[in-house]
């Protein structure tokens, strides 16, 4: 064996050893702290980095190959950075969970004064008005559409800010009505491949709703995948209910995700007084039922309306969808057994 490749060798076993006493050292580091942030960065290091795709993607539709670009199918290279289309890291168990999910612990159900919750969504496409939305109280949630280019980065700084986050996931639509790229479809293979797509590009959520849906949400069938995966994940169906016949909820609780429709659309007539209304009836809801909740929509209306309606008391507690959908879950529960 010659100098050079002794000198090689010797390097290589060198670096091997330093390598695997460097694992060592963090994989002992992270049992004796035991904090998540310790034992991420171990796994962080060991695991294969993940994929985004399956081979159910590889038959999308052409459609939705020219909107949005996948990565390993062959299609042109996908217009986001690398980081942002693996999967979101799971955050453990959620505070909302029941009993058989886990611990509930939120301190505002504690009380039995009506809540109120408020959802914005279809954000993520316009940044100036999702900004906007960013900037309403925390309380207020906040669903994301996963094929905007920029919904990665604003859902993470909407979580930092403090609010819920939801992914509001595309779905199949009555009439020729074109959901968006990666919409999931009554009958299609690939449901939960598509879903988990979804799931990925919204870091930080909590739950998901339904964007359009009118006729996916009807198909028991094709919601059994969803629950399956949202139940695996722990993370709850927030039904938008865009067609009364919905069996989002149904579903759902078959498989033990927390799950509850809305109550009021806000700005399905798109005027201050119609939204004034509707903000009205979500109070009476509230105070009729205990707990009411309302979808609404980053228009500018909208928006500047919330702006100074939630400054002032109305008799309710503005909570997170999860929270409102706990009290719902509580209510039907106590009617069944009387």
């Amino acid at each position: 064996m010659g100098r050079d490749s002794l000198i090689r060798r010797m390097w290589s076993v060198t670096r091997q050893k330093l390598e695997d006493g460097a694992l060592a050292i963090l994989f002992l580091a992270a049992l004796v702290l035991g904090t998540p942030s310790a034992i991420s960065g171990f796994r962080k290091i060991i695991e294969p980095v993940p994929s985004i795709g399956t081979a159910a993607l590889a038959k999308s539709e052409a459609g939705d190959s020219a909107r949005m670009p996948l990565l390993g199918f062959g299609a042109a290279p996908a217009g986001y950075p690398p980081q942002i289309l693996f999967p979101a890291e799971s955050k453990g168990t959620r505070a909302w969970l029941p009993p058989h999910l886990g611990a509930l612990s939120a301190p505002e159900l504690a009380a039995h004064d009506p809540v109120i919750a408020i959802c914005i969504d279809d954000l993520g496409e316009d940044r100036a008005r999702t900004d906007k939305a960013i900037a309403l109280p925390k309380d207020v949630t906040l669903s994301f559409l996963p094929f905007a280019d920029a919904t990665p980065f604003l859902a993470e700084e909407a979580e930092r800010k403090g609010h819920q986050v939801l992914a509001h996931v595309p779905m199949e639509a009555m009439g020729r009505t074109d959901p968006g790229p990666m919409s999931l479809k009554v009958g299609s293979p690939d449901i939960a491949a598509r879903l988990s797509w979804n799931i990925a590009r919204v870091p930080g959520l909590s739950g998901i709703n339904n964007h359009e849906g009118s006729r996916f949400s009807t198909d028991a069938a094709s919601l059994v995948p969803v629950m399956e995966i949202l139940a695996a994940r722990h993370i709850f169906f927030f039904d938008s209910r865009t067609i009364a016949s919905s069996q989002g909820a149904r579903i759902a609780h078959r498989f033990g995700v927390m799950s509850a429709g809305r109550d009021i659309f806000l700005d399905d007539t798109l005027n201050v007084a119609a939204i004034r209304t509707e903000l009205a009836e979500l109070i009476v809801r509230a105070k009729r039922d205990g707990a009411a909740i309302a979808i609404g929509h980053p228009h500018d209306v909208t928006l500047n309306i919330l702006t100074g309606w939630l400054s002032r008391d109305h008799g309710v507690r503005l909570v997170p969808v999860s929270a409102a959908i706990r009290r719902k879950t509580e209510r039907d529960a106590q009617i069944g057994a009387e």
